[in-house]
């Protein structure tokens, strides 16, 4: 496989490219921990590098959690980095959840770096957090409270900066469909402004995770995830066990419907990532999830991909 660690489990990642190199960002969690359930409370961010998206050498970490109080006391989850180049910097959003909110409520927090390798936590953190107007929150009395894995990117067209996160409605009436995806905005990617969701409750799916947008092959596809214990019973009664969702979309995100969405064929995959090649060419990433009812915990070769206008995203022929 193009990333397993002796010692570690490795699950979700995501990518940048500094003109030479692809770095990949990775939630691990050390292999002693014994059970892999384990392994979301007791997380680091690891690095590694690669010129072919196969061949990987790992660097030193880049995140850990903050010490108490502090958003992200806990655990620092998935995120997304992207280029300041007006700054000079690398942005790293990533989750934070904390001990003090006895790990239930999920923020999004922001590391900037110089070169890839050394971040430095903003002091402003958490810089964007669900709004009790369209989002299920601790405070209104909800169990828990979804905003994580934030996907930072621009719009076509668009100068702005827009933040995707995995998000709960907050008139979802049933729980195994509440997912939608939250929606932010920026001019400079420090300032944030919340946003209404883009979806609906009802689409079929009570959490929609790990989001990205990209233009493949001409077709704008939004990516996210979902297992079997947030799918409604539509699909599960459908055959369906969970795993890397995709949907056409509009350019601008104005049409997004989750009962549009289609599974990847290969259902051991999760929380993927499209990734373009040197080449030009689009590749799907993810971590192998359960073989034989086994967690894996390692990052897959990267997977040739194209995308259909109705269909969404799909395996290249070679």
């Amino acid at each position: 496989m193009a990333l397993r660690l002796v010692d570690k489990w490795i699950w979700d990642s995501w990518f940048a490219f500094d003109g030479t190199h692809h770095h990949v960002f990775y939630l691990q969690a050390s292999r002693a921990l014994g059970d892999p359930n384990r392994r979301h409370r007791n997380v680091t961010v690891g690095h590694a590098i690669s010129t072919d998206l196969i061949n990987w050498t790992q660097l030193v970490d880049a995140l850990t959690p903050s010490e108490s109080p502090a958003f992200d006391s806990w655990t620092t989850w998935t995120g997304s980095v992207v280029h300041d180049q007006a700054a000079g910097l690398w942005r790293m959003f990533y989750t934070g959840t904390s001990r003090e909110d006895a790990g239930e409520r999920q923020t999004v927090g922001m590391a900037t770096s110089v070169d890839l390798l050394t971040w430095q936590k903003q002091p402003g953190n958490p810089i964007a957090a669900a709004d009790p107007r369209w989002y299920q929150t601790l405070a209104a009395g909800f169990t828990n409270e979804p905003f994580r894995d934030p996907w930072v990117f621009k719009l076509p067209g668009q100068q702005e900066w827009t933040m995707l996160t995995t998000a709960a409605a907050i008139d979802a009436t049933n729980q195994q469909q509440r997912g939608v995806m939250g929606v932010s905005k920026s001019k400079d990617l420090v300032t944030w402004q919340v946003q209404p969701p883009a979806g609906s409750a009802g689409q079929g799916f009570g959490e929609t995770e790990v989001f990205q947008f990209e233009i493949v092959d001409g077709v704008p596809v939004l990516l996210f995830c979902c297992g079997p214990i947030w799918l409604s019973a539509e699909r599960l009664n459908a055959g369906e066990l969970g795993g890397v969702y995709s949907l056409p979309v509009a350019p601008d995100l104005s049409d997004v419907d989750f009962g549009r969405a289609t599974l990847f064929p290969d259902i051991k995959l999760y929380a993927s990532r499209l990734v373009q090649g040197q080449d030009g060419g689009w590749n799907l990433i993810a971590f192998i999830n359960e073989v034989d009812g086994k967690f894996v915990g390692e990052l897959s070769d990267p997977i040739p991909v194209t995308a259909h206008p109705v269909r969404g995203l799909v395996p290249k022929n070679r």
